[in-house]
């Protein structure tokens, strides 16, 4: 058989298909074929030689121009964002994720259905990767020459060169072959595993809590207590509870600086003492006979589960256990872990973007840092403690510290391998739910080093009080999501319900395939936004995966062109879900190195919603018996309208300035006598669809008679497309009453708060 390489490099040019990619390719660059299946080579693994060692290089890997493409970078230490461009100067420092779109010779399209198979564009994936001690980035020059930045963090730690630096991987949809790649490269390394092999936390299928927002580090157990309750009175019961920073034993060991920033309460330059919780957590009430009651964390966790209803209790802390580490004094119970003072270098690639007011405060006041050795004590102790007292996961935060203090442990990759190979060692042995949230972790060493976290935040934090930070968060959870995806599911972070800004949140973490969790003050909610998250029981209606951005908006900016409205796409079991967003007018500056608004008044802006938005739509469809034909029915969420969409038709949207809607498209089935049928879901709620879990067409006969069987789960208005009036409805075996629109064909049913936890109506439409 011949294999025929997709990537390929001859006269200094790098093609993928013959449509050329990269030119100027030097001489001391290497591509290696990776083997793919039908006799092609799918992929390839890039390399270079510098001839002398040095603990960081920077190839030259080509000169880019006149290929769009989406880059994901570090735009500070700890998250990453994305950018777009066409050529090599647009390529951020700290990339670790592109994504090209390679055209065909002189091919101008705009990524729409209607090429010819010859001439659709070719998928690029590159992935910088992790080799031995040393890691990778991309970036790029004012030549437009692409680069590969390759360093270890450790001045010992040398090479002069890198045989696996970058692995390419090229395809004909992008969603699959980013996949394809991440698989491939998990194949390779053998070090991670990809995230449909991890256990997924049941702490995602219910609402949540998280105090820091509320409290910040004033959080205390009563705090806590109130918190639960104000939502639980008013219909949105937590059944999942983040307590944040602000419980645990910490000290500042060094005198007041007034030029140590402190940040919404986070004590940067503190350090952790011990691993119980503070005084604040103490109960000081007494019994009866006037002797102190048991009190603490444990007594506190078991009232949230006995009397809020609360069946997941996760606390925070950092990576290296307090933002400024451990305690280094002989006189703490830290001793025993072995810290010593260490002071943070940080790669030249992050430095060249963002300063970040954390580093500024530990690269003078240094970090705690517990010995490599005596790191799987540390975690394993806190994490039994924890567990005794029945918390059943950790937020890990400030975790990408780690790659700043490799010096004199093997460099970056090593030392954050070892803490992130305890780190899970720990947690699977405490907490057996795979219970573990990554946070502050955008780096490629951890990414690559995780084998068993499943949960990862997917952008920098909600900042309830920036008005420019709203766009920008959902633009960034969304791109970060394509990559981030593969390893973990993404966590778009908490928001407040109660919020100039809540509507559009709430939509965005609705259809996200993640957490859906709010950081409300007690008494500042909003209770008519949380029921179209919420259900009575405290659960949420999750899609399937994880929330991306839509095929024709992934190579355009939503942020900053001034032209495209973000559309995002998810999948349920019998339909998807397509949200458009507004994000408009503020973005990551890399001439200011921060985040600003760039349009004071953007505009009103028009896209268009098709079936073919939603990727995994053929196989949503395909769970029919008969092959889907591509019809189907779009119902808008804020506006509800109902539309039937014929094959490649689209439906218009337009949004102001911090607009959003969210459509639920349904494939049409045609179930009998030329009905036809399709789902909706629980109208009211941002994911109508997720409410759907069965749905099957029985006893179809001559008289054209059959009925419609589903699963759904909650109360409220269920909707369901028929395009003709149905002869009954039942439910749970009794016939009830339904409306019908016949200009629309929109049938609705009421279902009735279920009187028991997680229950499953069966609803019959007969046709």
């Amino acid at each position: 058989m011949t294999v025929t390489p997709l990537i390929t490099v001859s006269d200094g040019r790098l093609s993928v298909r013959g449509r050329p990619v990269l030119t100027g390719v030097p001489g001391n660059v290497s591509v290696t074929h990776a083997a793919g299946a039908a006799g092609l080579v799918g992929g390839a693994f890039v390399g270079a030689n510098a001839g002398d060692a040095k603990s960081h290089h920077v190839f030259t890997f080509g000169t880019l121009r006149g290929c769009r493409f989406l880059s994901l970078f570090r735009f500070k230490l700890w998250w990453m964002t994305q950018r777009m461009g066409s050529s090599g100067r647009d390529v951020p420092l700290e990339t670790q994720f592109m994504l090209l779109e390679v055209p065909s010779a002189g091919d101008g399209h705009d990524g729409g259905d209607d090429l010819a198979a010859g001439d659709a564009p070719v998928y690029l994936v590159m992935l910088p990767l992790l080799e031995g001690q040393f890691r990778a980035a991309l970036q790029g020059n004012e030549d437009d020459q692409l680069q590969i930045c390759f360093e270890s963090g450790d001045k010992a730690v040398k090479t002069e060169q890198g045989e696996n630096m970058v692995y390419l991987h090229a395809g004909d949809n992008p969603f699959e072959t980013i996949t394809a790649a991440v698989k491939a490269v998990e194949k390779h390394l053998q070090t991670f595993h990809h995230r449909e092999k991890k256990k997924l936390p049941s702490f995602l299928d219910w609402f949540g809590w998280c105090t820091w927002d509320a409290f910040y580090t004033d959080v205390t157990a009563d705090g806590v207590k109130h918190g639960l309750q104000s939502l639980s009175k008013g219909g949105a019961p937590p059944r999942f509870l983040i307590i944040d920073d602000g419980w645990q034993q910490i000290a500042s060991e060094d005198k007041p600086d007034p030029n140590v920033a402190v940040q919404e309460g986070a004590q940067f330059a503190s350090r952790l003492t011990g691993i119980k919780e503070n005084t604040k957590f103490q109960n000081t009430k007494s019994n009866n006979d006037g002797s102190p009651s048991p009190g603490g964390l444990k007594q506190l966790v078991e009232e949230t589960k006995s009397e809020h209803g609360v069946k997941q209790v996760y606390v925070w802390h950092a990576m290296a256990g307090y933002w400024g580490g451990v305690s280094p004094s002989p006189s703490t119970a830290m001793s025993r872990y072995e810290p010593s003072l260490a002071y943070p270098i940080q790669s030249p690639g992050v430095t060249g973007n963002q300063p970040d007011i954390v580093m500024d405060s530990l690269s003078v006041l240094g970090l705690g840092l517990v010995h490599p050795r005596r790191v799987r004590d540390f975690y394993g102790e806190l994490h039994a403690y924890l567990a005794s007292c029945g918390v059943d996961g950790v937020k890990v935060d400030v975790q990408n510290i780690i790659e700043t203090l490799g010096a004199g442990h093997g460099g970056r990759v090593s030392l954050t391998r070892a803490y992130h190979r305890a780190l899970e060692a720990s947690v699977s042995k405490s907490f057996p739910d795979n219970g573990c949230i990554s946070c502050m972790c955008h780096n490629t060493d951890m990414l690559y080093s995780s084998r068993q976290t499943a949960v990862v935040r997917a952008s920098d934090d909600f900042y309830p009080h920036d008005p420019a930070s709203h766009t920008v968060h959902v633009a960034s959870v969304a791109y970060n999501s394509v990559f981030l995806g593969e390893f973990m599911q993404p966590d778009w972070d908490m928001f407040h319900s109660l919020h100039p800004a809540a509507e559009y949140h709430g939509a965005a973490r609705a259809i996200s395939g993640g957490a859906i969790y709010v950081s409300d003050k007690p008494g500042n909610h909003d209770f008519s936004l949380l029921r179209k998250l919420v259900l009575p029981d405290g659960g949420v209606l999750r899609p399937e995966h994880p929330a991306r951005p839509t095929r024709d908006c992934l190579f355009s900016d939503p942020a900053r062109d001034g032209e495209t409205l973000l559309k995002v796409w998810n999948a349920n079991r019998f339909g998807g879900v397509v949200g458009v967003f507004n994000c408009q007018g503020a973005g990551w500056c890399r001439v200011s190195k921060r985040t600003r608004v760039h349009d004071v008044a953007p505009g009103t802006l028009t896209a268009a919603v098709r079936a073919a938005d939603v990727d995994a739509m053929s196989r949503v469809a395909g769970d029919g018996e008969e092959e889907w034909d591509g019809e189907a029915v779009v119902y808008a969420h804020r506006t509800g309208e109902v539309v039937r969409l014929p094959r490649g038709a689209a439906v218009p949207v337009t949004l102001g300035p911090l607009e959003y809607e969210v459509f639920h498209v349904c494939p049409v089935r045609r179930v009998a006598g030329g009905v036809e049928f399709a789902p909706v879901g629980l109208i009211d709620m941002f994911n109508a669809g997720g409410a759907v879990e069965d749905c099957n067409v029985r006893g179809a006969g001559t008289d054209g008679a059959a009925t419609v069987a589903m699963r759904v789960r909650g109360c409220g208005r269920f909707g369901a497309y028929c395009s003709r009036r149905p002869a009954r409805c039942v439910l749970d075996a009794a016939e009830v009453e339904f409306g019908y629109d016949a200009g629309t064909g929109l049938v609705v049913v009421d279902l009735p708060v279920p009187e028991k936890e997680l229950y499953r109506w069966t609803l019959e439409v007969t046709v």
